[in-house]
C-alpha cells in the first residue's frame, strides 16, 4: 500500500501535473523515466539534478508539442518514481537573458498574454549565444562575466533547419530596365529555433522563433581560391558573430556596425518568414486571386518593439517593390498599414541615429529607399507648411550635419499606421514633445497602450501563497481576468484576510532572508521593513536618491542611538552597462555605504544596506514577493512606464514614487493616498528647467543633505581611497540632469510617513490589500486586448483548442 502523500508532496505532484496541464500522473512518470533513460550516457548510471531537470523539461515539451502543432494548424539518484523537489530542478534552469531591462521582459509577458487570449501571434528575436552578462561584485565593483546560458543545451527549443533563410549584406545596387537589383552581397544564413509559448489552460501553444546566424558552406572560399582554405573556414566566425552576444546597453544608443547587422538580420529573416507563411497559407497564393499583396495588411500585423526593428519598413518596401514588383505607392500603403510602432523611451541619448556612411556600405539599397521615402514625406510637409524650413529639418528622417544620420524614430513614425507610448503620461509626452510635429500632422496615428505584466508568472508562479489566499476569497477567475481582484475590496476590513495576507508576506520574507544567507552569507532581520529598488542602474532612475536616504537614516541613528527607529533592510539591485562609468560608480557607492553601515555596532540590525548581485528574472521572482516597500523614484517625465512597479503592487508591496510612468495610473487606480507619492511633477521639472536648476542652493539650505554629500566627498565611505566618489559628487553638484537634490527634502519626509505606517501592521496590510485589489488594470492581458482591437484589428478568441492525441513529431511552420 502506498504511503499517504504529505501536503508538500501533494503540492509537488499537483504542480508537476499543472505545469502544462500534463494530465495523467502515471503517463507523466513513464515519459519522465523514458527521457531520464536517454539522458544518461553509457558510462554514467547515476542521475544528477541536471539530468532530472532535462528529463522533466523534455517531458513537458513532449506534452506541449501536440498542442503546439494543433495551434499552428488551428490558425492556418533519487528514485524518479518518487516525488522530486521541483524547486530544486527550477534552480537548474538558466535564465534566457536575451534582452535589456524591461523591454525584453515586457515582450515575454506579451507572448504569454497573446497565447492565453488565443491570438495567432509569433514573437521574433535573436538567439544570442551569450545573453546579458552575469554580474559579480568584486571589492564593491561590478565585474562582468559572459552568460554562457546554452552551455548545457536548451531543452525548450527546437532547431528548424528546414526553414533556414539567407540574409544579405554589403554589395551594390544595379538599376536595370527590369528593375532594381541588389548584387554582389555577402550572405549569412538565419537558422530558426522555435520555443513553445503555452496559453493558460486553453491548449493554445504559440511560437517564439529566434534566429541564429550561420555561415554558408562556401563562405569566403571563393576569395581563397589559390590561398588559405583553413583561414577561410575560420572566417566563418565573422558571419556567425552576428548572433554571438547581446549588446548590454539599456536606454543608450551605441552606433556599432555589428549592432546594425543584428537589427537587419532579425528583420530580414523575419519578413521572409512572414511572407512565406502568407503565401503558403489558405489566405495566400494557392488561390490565384490571392497572389497579390493587397490583402497582406488584413492578414499580417507587425508591431515594432522600439526602433530596434525599424529596418522592417525599408525591408518590406524592398521586397514588395524589387522582388514582388508591386507599384511603389501601393507598396508604401501596404507597408504603412502593416507596421505599427511602440515608443519606449524619451531620453535623447537612447534614440537610434545611424550614420548614413554605415548604411551606404552595409545596406546600400535600403539607404536609397529611405532617401526616397523621406523625400515623399518632406514634399508632403512642405506643401502643408510652406516656407517652414525648421519644421522640415525637425521632421526629416535624415539629420544633416558633420555626420549625416538616419533618425530611426522618425522613420518608424512615417512608416507606421499607429504610434503608441506605454503609459498615459508617456504617450502625452510623445504627442506634446518628442513627436510634436508628427502629432500635429497626423493626430489620429497616436495612441496610448499602458504596459502590463502577466499574472501567471508574476503572481501565480512567483507567489503561490498569495495566489491561494486570494483564490480562497474570490475564486480563480482573476488568473485570466485580473480585474476580478476588485472583489477583494469587500475584504479590506476582514480580520482573517488581513491576517492571512500579512502571514504570506512574512513567510516570503523569511524565505528570502534564508536565500540571502545561503547564497551570499548575508544575515538580515526578517521583521525589518524590506525596502527594495531593483532595476537597471541609471542616473534617471535615481538610485543616488535612495543612497542619500540610507546615509540620512544612518546619521540619525548615530546622532541619537537611544531613539527607537523602524528597522529597515534597504536592498538595491541591478546591472550597469559595462561602458557606463557613472552607473558603475553608483554600484560602488551603494556597496561602500553598505560596508560602513552594516559593520557599525551602534546600528545593529536597525539598518542594513544590501546590494543584490546579478539581478535577473529568477531573482526578481524571489525578491518581489518578499518586498514591503517598492521604490519607483525616477525624475518625473523620464521613465516611460516601468513594469517592476506593477509587479510589486500585485505582490503586496506599497510604492514610494514620483508621478512618473505608470505610477500615475497606479495612484489613480488605488487612490493617491494609498501610495507614498512625493516630489516634482512633470510641470515642476519643466519650470525648474526654465529657471535653471542650482544644486548648491539645496546643498546650502538642507543640513542633512549637506552632511551626506560631505561624507561621500571626504572619503567617509571610502577611507582607503578618499577621492573615490569625486565624479559622483561633481555630477550631483554641477551637472545633474535628473535633479536629485530637488526632490531630496520631499523624499525624506515621505519616507518618514512610510515609517509611521509600518509601525501599524494592521493599517499597513489594509493599504496592501487595497493596492492588490486595484492592480487589475496592469495585466498584460488588458494591454494585449487593446493592441489587438485598436491597432492590429483582431479579436481575442476564447476558443479552447481540443487536446487530441498527444504523440507527435513537430511539423508546424
Amino acid at each position: 500500500m502506498a504511503a499517504p502523500l504529505s501536503d508538500g508532496d501533494r503540492r509537488k505532484q499537483i504542480s508537476v501535473r499543472g505545469i502544462a496541464g500534463l494530465g495523467d500522473v502515471a503517463e507523466v512518470r513513464k515519459s519522465f523515466n523514458r527521457h531520464l533513460h536517454f539522458t544518461l550516457v553509457k558510462d554514467r548510471n547515476v542521475a544528477t539534478p541536471r539530468d532530472y531537470y532535462f528529463a522533466l523539461a523534455h517531458t513537458v515539451r513532449d506534452h506541449l508539442v501536440g498542442r503546439w502543432i494543433r495551434t499552428q494548424q488551428h490558425y492556418y539518484e533519487r528514485d524518479p518514481k518518487l516525488g522530486l523537489d521541483l524547486e530544486e530542478l527550477e534552480e537548474i534552469e538558466e535564465d534566457a537573458g536575451l534582452g535589456n531591462g524591461g523591454l525584453g521582459r515586457l515582450a515575454a509577458c506579451f507572448l504569454d498574454s497573446m497565447a492565453t487570449l488565443g491570438l495567432a501571434a509569433y514573437g521574433y528575436g535573436i538567439r544570442y549565444e551569450f545573453g546579458i552578462f552575469n554580474q559579480k561584485i568584486v571589492d564593491g565593483w561590478q565585474v562582468e562575466e559572459a552568460d554562457d546560458w546554452l552551455r548545457y543545451g536548451n531543452p525548450w527549443e527546437k532547431a528548424r533547419p528546414e526553414y533556414m533563410l539567407p540574409v544579405h549584406f554589403y554589395g551594390r545596387v544595379d538599376h536595370t530596365p527590369e528593375g532594381v537589383k541588389w548584387i554582389d552581397t555577402q550572405v549569412v544564413l538565419a537558422m530558426p529555433y522555435d520555443t513553445p509559448v503555452p496559453g493558460y489552460k486553453n491548449n493554445t501553444v504559440n511560437t517564439m522563433r529566434l534566429w541564429s546566424a550561420k555561415a554558408p558552406n562556401d563562405f569566403n572560399l571563393q576569395e581563397f581560391n589559390v590561398g588559405d582554405y583553413i583561414e577561410a573556414v575560420l572566417d566563418r566566425n565573422l558571419a556567425e558573430n552576428i548572433s554571438r552576444v547581446l549588446y548590454p546597453n539599456d536606454n543608450f544608443f551605441e552606433g556599432k556596425e555589428l549592432r546594425l547587422k543584428q537589427e537587419y538580420f532579425v528583420v530580414a529573416a523575419t519578413l521572409q518568414d512572414i511572407i512565406r507563411r502568407f503565401k503558403s497559407s489558405k489566405f495566400g497564393c494557392r488561390d490565384p486571386v490571392r497572389t497579390s499583396f493587397e490583402t497582406f495588411p488584413d492578414k499580417v500585423a507587425i508591431q515594432l518593439n522600439d526602433t530596434h526593428p525599424a529596418m522592417s519598413i525599408p525591408e518590406l518596401m524592398r521586397i514588395l517593390v524589387d522582388v514582388e514588383k508591386v507599384d511603389w505607392d501601393k507598396a508604401w500603403e501596404i507597408t504603412k498599414r502593416t507596421c505599427a510602432y511602440t515608443n519606449h523611451t524619451v531620453l535623447p541619448e537612447a534614440l537610434e541615429r545611424w550614420p548614413v556612411s554605415m548604411f551606404e556600405k552595409l545596406l546600400p539599397r535600403h539607404l536609397e529607399i529611405i532617401y526616397a521615402l523621406n523625400q515623399m514625406h518632406l514634399d508632403r510637409v512642405a506643401a502643408l507648411y510652406p516656407g517652414d524650413i525648421d519644421r522640415l529639418r525637425r521632421m526629416s528622417v535624415i539629420e544633416e550635419g558633420d555626420c549625416k544620420r538616419i533618425n530611426m524614430a522618425n522613420l518608424c513614425v512615417i512608416g507606421s499606421h499607429a504610434v503608441n507610448g506605454v503609459a498615459r503620461i508617456h504617450s502625452d509626452i510623445v504627442k506634446n514633445s518628442v513627436f510634436k510635429d508628427f502629432y500635429e500632422l497626423e493626430p489620429e496615428k497616436f495612441q496610448n497602450k499602458t504596459n502590463g505584466i502577466t499574472p501567471r508568472r508574476w503572481l501565480l508562479l512567483c507567489n503561490p501563497g498569495l495566489a491561494d489566499v486570494i483564490a480562497e476569497k474570490i475564486g480563480e477567475g482573476f488568473i485570466t481576468d485580473l480585474s476580478q481582484l476588485k472583489k477583494l475590496l469587500d475584504f479590506i476590513n476582514n480580520e482573517t484576510f488581513i491576517r492571512d495576507v500579512a502571514k504570506v508576506k512574512q513567510e516570503n520574507k523569511l524565505k528570502f532572508a534564508a536565500y540571502l544567507e545561503e547564497q551570499y552569507k548575508v544575515k538580515i532581520n526578517p521583521s525589518s521593513m524590506f525596502d527594495v529598488q531593483v532595476k537597471r542602474i541609471h542616473e534617471y532612475k535615481r538610485q543616488l536618491l535612495n543612497c542619500l536616504h540610507a546615509i540620512t537614516l544612518y546619521n540619525r541613528i548615530r546622532s541619537d542611538p537611544s531613539t527607537s527607529f523602524v528597522p529597515r533592510t534597504i536592498m538595491i539591485g541591478g546591472k550597469a552597462a559595462p561602458g557606463y562609468h557613472m552607473a558603475k560608480m553608483i554600484i560602488k557607492l551603494i556597496t561602500s555605504i553598505g560596508e560602513v553601515i552594516n559593520n557599525d555596532p551602534y546600528v545593529g540590525d536597525r539598518l542594513k544596506v544590501i546590494f543584490l548581485e546579478n539581478y535577473r528574472v529568477s531573482l526578481a521572482e524571489k525578491v518581489i514577493p518578499a518586498a514591503d516597500l517598492s521604490q519607483q523614484i525616477s525624475t518625473a517625465g523620464t521613465e516611460a512606464s516601468g513594469t517592476g512597479n506593477m509587479k510589486f503592487m500585485v505582490n503586496g508591496a506599497l510604492t514610494i514614487g514620483t508621478m512618473d510612468g505608470a505610477n500615475v495610473e497606479m495612484a489613480e487606480e488605488a487612490g493617491e493616498e494609498n501610495l507614498f507619492i512625493f516630489g516634482m511633477r512633470v510641470e515642476d521639472v519643466e519650470a525648474l528647467d526654465r529657471q535653471g536648476y542650482n544644486a548648491r542652493e539645496y546643498y546650502e539650505r538642507l543640513p542633512e543633505l549637506r552632511q551626506a554629500i560631505d561624507q561621500i566627498s571626504s572619503g567617509f565611505f571610502s577611507p582607503r581611497d578618499p577621492s573615490c566618489f569625486r565624479d559622483v559628487v561633481n555630477m550631483l553638484m554641477y551637472h545633474d540632469r535628473f535633479k536629485v537634490f530637488a526632490d531630496y527634502e520631499a523624499y525624506i519626509k515621505c519616507q518618514g510617513q512610510v515609517d509611521q505606517l509600518f509601525m501599524d501592521p494592521r493599517e499597513w496590510t489594509k493599504k496592501v490589500i487595497r493596492n492588490i485589489a486595484c492592480s487589475g488594470k496592469f495585466s498584460s492581458d488588458r494591454t494585449i486586448m487593446e493592441y489587438a482591437r485598436e491597432i492590429w484589428g483582431v479579436e481575442p478568441s476564447a476558443t479552447k483548442i481540443s487536446t487530441g492525441n498527444q504523440t507527435h513529431k513537430y511539423s508546424g511552420s
